[in-house]
């Protein structure tokens, strides 16, 4: 076994270089991570207006249960019908 002087020196030169490499690297790693979902934006979700016929369902229900009057069942029946 050869000794070679300064080798503690050496490994302790090393061993900083690899602890100041390994977090380097797991830092990048976190933090592309974040920025990959700010930039892509994360699922897309598409906002949709029911139809017609479900806002009337809807509108049915709300009314079955109690929740709205028949007075109001029929105005928002007619604004839905009427388009408004």
């Amino acid at each position: 076994m050869t000794f070679y002087p300064h080798s503690n020196q050496l490994k302790q030169i090393m061993k900083k270089l690899l602890v100041t490499t390994v977090a380097t690297l797991s830092a990048m790693l976190l933090l592309s991570g974040c920025l990959a979902l700010q930039v892509g934006g994360g699922d897309k979700k598409e906002v949709t207006k029911a139809t017609v016929g479900q806002q009337l369902i809807d509108l049915q229900t709300a009314k079955t249960t109690g929740a709205i009057s028949d007075a109001e069942y029929q105005t928002q029946k007619a604004r839905i019908l009427g388009g408004k």
